[in-house]
């Protein structure tokens, strides 16, 4: 289990990409698990536990059906286990990062730095997605943050719309 957190670490570092990852329908899911409950305790920290739940499997869900549907398009299927679960891991262990900066704003202890910090991470996130994204589909590096950006902002406005008490409309 150490080597995937390494494999996943050196992801987030964009020294490896998906195709690194084994292909492993057992690690798919156990990577989808882990993100779960990293997205549910980042999500508890401002909702209540079923809300945490529901929201946390349809953020994994997300990144499962968007991973499927880019690679079909792209006629690129055999890949994707190892991408999907590349997305999983790290946005689980990106997630795990911020928790601490998280749970900082939301009581209100150096709020400032604790924005600078989700910042940084969730800019960090975009980038690690897409070197996922053009490894994935062999693309050029603005093409695959561009999509990046654009899975990111779409799966933030399906979560509010799904969510409206979570992001805050009403």
């Amino acid at each position: 289990m150490f080597e995937i957190i390494k494999l996943l670490f050196d992801i987030c570092l964009f020294k490896k990409g998906p195709q690194d990852l084994p292909f492993s329908v057992w690690l798919l899911r156990l990577l989808a698990v882990a993100d779960v409950i990293v997205s549910f305790l980042m999500v508890s920290l401002q909702a209540g536990l079923a809300v945490s739940l529901l929201q946390a499997i349809v953020s994994a869900l997300l990144i499962v059906g968007f991973s499927w549907l880019m690679l079909y398009l792209a006629r690129k299927r055999g890949r994707f286990h190892q991408t999907a679960g590349a997305l999983l891991g790290t946005d689980a262990m990106i997630s795990f990062f911020a928790l601490p900066a998280m749970a900082s704003m939301m009581i209100g202890t150096g709020a400032l730095l604790a924005f600078i910090v989700t910042m940084g991470l969730m800019i960090w996130h975009w980038a690690v997605t897409g070197h996922i994204i053009r490894n994935a589909l062999g693309q050029s590096l603005a093409f695959s943050l561009g999509l990046a950006f654009l899975y990111i902002l779409g799966s933030y406005q399906v979560m509010a719309l799904l969510f409206p008490e979570v992001a805050g409309v009403e």
